[in-house]
């Protein structure tokens, strides 16, 4: 029963607000209240455009293509960088940094080659 008491006893005390904060405020939480009305209510369904197929999957082909293709050309840099590894050890007679130019050359290799790679394993 004491801590009942207790909690009945205790006072509030509010921070005092003079009147540009309670404004400023006010237009805060209006502005808040409008934007989240407008994202609500407001939104738009978007419909996907058909194209020329007017399938979609022809949509993530082409993105498919295109990643595929930025991965190649990252595979490409990769091959390239091994040989030149490769070639600078030759020179200098380094045998670890010819062994990490065959490993950057090998793992340009199958990078450049990934999608090739997959349509195997998939089998399509």
């Amino acid at each position: 029963m004491n801590i009942a008491k207790r909690l009945s006893q205790r006072k509030n005390n509010k921070l005092p607000m003079n009147g540009k904060v309670k404004k400023g405020f006010r237009t805060y939480c209006m502005i808040v209240i409008a934007t989240v009305l407008a994202v609500c209510c407001f939104t738009v369904t978007a419909f996907a455009a058909e194209e020329s197929g007017g399938n979609a999957l022809t949509a993530i082909n082409n993105l498919s293509t295109f990643i595929f293709g930025l991965i190649r050309a990252v595979g490409l840099i990769l091959t390239g960088f091994g040989v030149v590894q490769i070639g600078l050890s030759l020179k200098s007679h380094d045998p670890s940094q010819r062994a990490n130019g065959f490993l950057t050359l090998a793992g340009g290799v199958i990078i450049t080659f990934a999608k090739e790679i997959l349509n195997l394993i998939i089998g399509s």
